[in-house]
């Protein structure tokens, strides 16, 4: 399958951003509110098939050691052909020389794990809608 892979906010349909993280169970937001996280972030992924975006991803980081993953989503009837490979390892790409901690999905930690990833015992999370993320097995 052929692809493009842009790594900058231009023309990017915010509606489909914040429509694919609630297809495919990730918190999400007004699509205002997804431009102004990608934009104000140190590294931006978009993937494209037929100009139609079908898988994206993001990082915030200092750019010297530390970083954070947010919002990798791939379209579903995109999901198990690569493109969240591609996602991550452009990606990790670009904060090579940081530590990288991300949040995965319940049941999605394996797909993770395939790029190095490991389990933290020390992570604490203090998230604006905590019940949610309790229910959605993210906090004990």
């Amino acid at each position: 399958m052929e692809v493009d892979v842009k790594q900058n906010c231009d023309g990017v349909d915010w509606k489909t951003v914040s429509e694919t993280l609630k297809t495919v169970g990730m918190a999400y937001y007004e699509p205002d509110e997804h431009r102004k996280a990608f934009e104000a972030s140190h590294t931006t992924i978009f993937i494209y098939h037929d100009e139609r975006l079908i898988g994206f991803g993001r990082a915030i980081s200092d750019g010297v050691y530390q970083a954070a993953i947010y919002d990798c989503a791939v379209s579903p009837e995109f999901q198990g052909k690569g493109i969240g490979k591609m996602i991550m390892d452009n990606i990790l790409s670009q904060i090579s020389n940081c530590n990288v901690i991300l949040y995965a999905s319940p049941g999605k930690e394996g797909f993770y794990q395939t790029h190095g990833f490991r389990k933290m015992k020390t992570g604490m999370a203090l998230f604006k809608k905590s019940e949610s993320m309790r229910e959605r097995g993210f906090t004990e």
